[in-house]
C-alpha cells in the first residue's frame, strides 16, 4: 500500500468519526507508528485533516477561525484517549488510600475512575458510565449522586437532591479552558460542578490540551477556584502562561506517566 492509498484511507475514515488515534491507524493499515505519522503530517499540510495530539482529527472539529467547539460525550470520549489515561494516570497517583475523593463526569474523568477502582478509598461520581463500570469492576467504595439521569451529559443530578459528600479533593473535567475559567455548554453541568466543587478541600482539573482552545458558553468555575490542572505536552506556551498567571499550577502528564 504506497503513501497516497494510506492517506486516502485515513482520510476516508474521518468522514464517519471525529478522530483517529495513532495507535488504531497502525492497527489498520500495517504500518509503524512513524510512517502513520508521516501521513498525518502530510495531510495536514494538504489541509484535509487536521494533525491533533495522538492522532487526527477531521475538519469539522475546528472552525474555520481556528476555535474548537464542544461536542457531546460520546463524541468527546474517542478523542486524545491516550492523552486522556496519562493524565489519569498522572492523576490517580494525587490520591492516598483511605481518601474520599468526588470525580466528576466526563470522559478523562471516567479514565481516573477506572485507575481508582481497586484502590481503598472512599469515591463519589455524578458520572452514570463511571458508575457502571464501578459497579461491575470497581472495589473501592462508591456513593453514587441521587436524582435523575441526564443522557447528555451521562450524569445524576437533581436540584432536590444536594450533594451529602464531603472530599479531600474534586477532579473535575470542563468543555474548555479559557481566562474566563471552566467553561461548559450544558447548563445542568454548571450547576453540578458548583454544588461539587463546595464539598471538597482541592479543586483538580482533567483536561487534555485540546479544551484550551474550544469555546463552550458557560463558567461552571473561575480559575482562582482551581488548585490543579493535569493536562498534556502538547499544552501552549500561552495557555501555560494563563495558568500560571491565575495561581493554577500545572502539572504535565508524559507518556511514562511522569510529570514535569
Amino acid at each position: 500500500m504506497n503513501d497516497l492509498v494510506r492517506q486516502r484511507l485515513i482520510v476516508e475514515l474521518l468522514r464517519d468519526r471525529p478522530f483517529a488515534s495513532v495507535r488504531e491507524l497502525q492497527e489498520r493499515l500495517g504500518v509503524s507508528a512513524a510512517t502513520v505519522r508521516r501521513d498525518i503530517d502530510k495531510i495536514d499540510e494538504l489541509g484535509s485533516a487536521r494533525k491533533v495530539y495522538g492522532g487526527v482529527s477531521a475538519l469539522d472539529v475546528a472552525s474555520k477561525a481556528g476555535t474548537a467547539f464542544a461536542r457531546p460525550y460520546d463524541e468527546n470520549r474517542d478523542l486524545a484517549v491516550e492523552a486522556k489515561r496519562q493524565i489519569a494516570e498522572l492523576a490517580a497517583t494525587m490520591v492516598q488510600d483511605g481518601e474520599a475523593v468526588i470525580v466528576n463526569g466526563g470522559s478523562t474523568c471516567f479514565h481516573l475512575g477506572v485507575k481508582l477502582a481497586d484502590r481503598n478509598i472512599r469515591l463519589f461520581t455524578n458520572s452514570m458510565p463511571l458508575a457502571g463500570y464501578l459497579g461491575d469492576h470497581g472495589r473501592c467504595s462508591l456513593t453514587v449522586a441521587g436524582g435523575d439521569l441526564h443522557r447528555e451529559p451521562r450524569v445524576i443530578y437533581s436540584p432536590h437532591h444536594p450533594p451529602q459528600f464531603y472530599a479531600s479533593k474534586y477532579f473535575v473535567g470542563a468543555q474548555g479552558i479559557a481566562a474566563e475559567g471552566l467553561l461548559e455548554s450544558h447548563p445542568l453541568m454548571v450547576r453540578s460542578i458548583i454544588e461539587l466543587s463546595q464539598n471538597a478541600d482541592q479543586i483538580i482539573v482533567l483536561a487534555d490540551s485540546r479544551k484550551f482552545s474550544i469555546h463552550a458558553r458557560n463558567v461552571s468555575l473561575p480559575l482562582s477556584r482551581v488548585g490543579t490542572v493535569i493536562t498534556d505536552e502538547a499544552l501552549s506556551d500561552a495557555a501555560a502562561r494563563m495558568l500560571e498567571n491565575a495561581g493554577v499550577n500545572v502539572r504535565i502528564a508524559r507518556a511514562t506517566g511522569q510529570d514535569a
